[in-house]
C-alpha cells in the first residue's frame, strides 16, 4: 500500500512538472528543463543538428576571423564602445572578418568599426523573447536560438578574440575559450582583454588561482590585457601571420546550392 501512495505522488508530481514547463516555457526552455517525452526530444535534436549544419555551413567562407565579444548595454557616447569600435576598424584595416553575437553595445561598436573602413562585419543574433534584432552595421548575420550552438560559430571561426567589459554572457563567453585553450582543444589563439580597469578584479583573481594551483601560470600567457586598440590588434596579426600561417590569399567562392550564402543587408 506504501508502494502505492508512493508511485501515486510521484505520477502526480511528474504530472505537475510537464504541465508547468509545457504552459510556461517555449521549445528551447522547455528543453532545458529536464526529461521531456521522447518525440519532443528527438525534435529538438533533429532541430538542433539543423541549426548546427546551418551554421557551418553559412560561416565556411567568413575568412580570417575575429570575434569581439562585450556587453549589450553600453550606449554609442561610452569610451567602451569607442575603444570597441575602434578596435573593429583596426581589425577590418589589418584584413579580418570582424565577428560579434550580432546585437547592440560592444557588438555593435565592433560591427561598426569594420563597416567604417568596408571591412566585412558578421553577426550570430540569438533569437530572445524580447526580439533582439542585428545591429544595422553587419553586413550579413546569422539567427541562431540556442546560445551553445551560437557560441559554438563564434569560437570555432576565429583566430582571436577580444573580449570587452561585459556581464554573465561575456564571462561565460571568455571562460569557455580559456577553457578550450587549457584543456588543448583549441589552439593557443591570443585573448585581448580591453578595459583593464574593469578586469583588475577578474585578473587578481586569476593570479590567485594560479597561486593556489587550481590553474597553471602559463595559462594567463594568452592573455593579452591593454586599453589600447592598436596594441590589441597589432598583436593579434602578428600571431595570426606568423604562428598560425595566415595569408590574404585568393577567396573560395561561397555555392548557394549548398546553403553557403549569408543573409545580407542591401546597399
Amino acid at each position: 500500500m506504501a508502494d502505492r501512495v508512493i508511485e501515486t505522488d510521484a505520477a502526480k508530481l511528474s504530472g505537475e512538472w510537464q504541465r508547468k514547463s509545457g504552459e510556461a516555457a517555449p521549445a528551447a526552455k522547455k528543453f532545458l528543463q529536464g526529461p521531456q517525452p521522447r518525440k519532443f526530444e528527438l525534435w529538438q535534436a533533429i532541430k538542433i543538428f539543423r541549426e548546427l549544419v546551418y551554421g557551418f555551413r553559412k560561416l565556411h567562407f567568413v575568412g580570417p576571423c575575429v570575434t569581439v565579444f562585450g556587453s549589450a548595454r553600453f550606449d554609442e557616447n561610452h569610451r567602451y564602445y569607442q575603444m570597441a569600435r575602434q578596435v573593429g576598424r583596426y581589425l577590418g584595416e589589418s584584413g579580418f572578418t570582424v565577428m560579434t553575437g550580432g546585437g547592440p553595445g560592444i557588438m555593435e561598436a565592433a560591427n561598426r568599426g569594420a563597416h567604417d573602413v568596408k571591412a566585412r562585419s558578421i553577426g550570430c543574433n540569438i533569437v530572445l523573447p524580447m526580439e533582439q534584432k542585428p545591429n544595422p552595421y553587419v553586413d550579413s548575420w546569422i539567427d541562431f536560438e540556442h546560445f551553445f550552438v551560437r557560441k559554438l560559430m563564434l569560437v570555432k571561426y576565429s583566430y582571436a578574440f577580444v573580449v570587452m567589459p561585459g556581464g554573465f554572457g561575456t564571462l561565460d563567453e571568455l571562460f569557455e575559450v580559456a577553457t578550450l585553450i587549457q584543456t588543448g582543444k583549441l589552439d593557443n589563439f591570443p585573448v585581448a582583454l580591453m578595459g583593464v580597469d574593469y578586469w583588475r578584479p577578474l585578473l587578481d583573481q586569476l593570479r590567485l588561482m594560479a597561486n593556489e594551483k587550481t590553474i597553471n601560470p602559463e595559462d594567463l600567457d594568452n592573455l593579452i590585457v591593454s586599453d589600447s586598440p592598436g596594441e590589441v590588434v597589432s598583436a593579434i596579426t602578428d600571431t595570426a601571420m606568423k604562428r598560425f600561417g595566415l595569408t590574404y590569399g585568393p577567396r573560395v567562392r561561397p555555392k548557394w546550392w549548398l546553403g553557403e550564402l549569408l543573409r545580407g543587408r542591401k546597399s
